[in-house]
């Protein structure tokens, strides 16, 4: 792994596009009392079907506890956290591509989350850099992550908070496969499949990254893709449906519009 900047964003751009689909900003996140939660994501996924509403969602978990939380009050939380992190509404297009890829590609579910929470969580982006750029088996630096979330939140968040925040990512890292051990962690490269990088590649786009760009974004990064890997995989997800690339005599054009073919009747906007 290198030192370069992750970039998740492309400078000077703005931003509109990638709220309009789901993004959230600012200096606040879930992951001051939760991680990225991939097991009851999972579960309240699996309790609804893929065209379910909202409601339908809050039903399945704090009526029917489909996440088999032990109170009300846990079950409400957990909702409220999976909403920060996911939305659960199909109105926002990050959360139906999400919802599609997750029932074709159940091997890159944890990576598929990561990708979508990394969208809504603002302190788990700041976390990104120190984790991303790790060599493989170094182990993991608290401090590291702290310093990063410290120029991030500058003195927004007290020592106990940020504490926390760094226990909770380490957490959310380990469930994405970046991490591995218990009382130590250590970093391993993990092993994306097609669909992860159609969504990461959708992500790029959204975020404003234009051609080959794309494929050097944060989005690929953590995907621990380099150029050719990202390639490679873009062609298989072109394969498979996913998206659509043309890749000759120079030329790179990519288009994502077939992950979403109900963009035109979404209502975007709504978060």
């Amino acid at each position: 792994m290198t030192e370069a900047r992750l970039a998740f964003f492309p400078h000077g751009m703005g931003r509109k596009a990638a709220l309009e689909a789901g993004f959230r900003f600012g200096h606040v996140g879930t992951h001051t009392s939760r991680t990225i939660m991939v097991e009851d994501l999972e579960a309240a996924l699996a309790a609804v079907p893929a065209s379910a509403k909202p409601a339908e969602y809050a039903t399945a978990i704090v009526d029917d506890n489909c996440l088999g939380k032990q109170t009300a009050a846990t079950r409400r939380h957990s909702l409220q956290h999976l909403r920060e992190l996911y939305a659960l509404d199909p109105a926002l297009p990050v959360f139906r591509i999400l919802r599609r890829l997750w029932e074709v590609d159940v091997p890159g579910r944890p990576l598929l989350t990561i990708l979508a929470g990394l969208t809504r969580d603002p302190l788990l982006m700041a976390t990104a850099q120190p984790i991303i750029t790790m060599a493989k088996d170094s182990e993991f630096n608290r401090a590291a992550v702290r310093i990063a979330l410290e120029k991030f939140v500058g003195e927004r968040l007290n020592e106990s908070t940020l504490d926390k925040v760094v226990r909770n990512a380490a957490s959310s890292w380990s469930q994405s496969g970046h991490l591995h051990g218990r009382t130590f962690k250590f970093r391993r490269t993990v092993q994306p499949t097609p669909p992860n990088v159609a969504f990461a590649l959708y992500l790029a786009t959204t975020a404003g990254f234009q051609g080959e760009d794309a494929l050097s974004s944060g989005w690929l990064k953590v995907l621990d893709c380099d150029t050719s890997l990202a390639m490679e995989l873009a062609t298989s997800a072109k394969r498979m449906g996913l998206l659509d690339l043309k890749m000759a005599g120079g030329i790179f054009e990519l288009s994502v519009e077939r992950l979403d073919p109900y963009a035109s009747n979404d209502g975007r906007g709504r978060q």
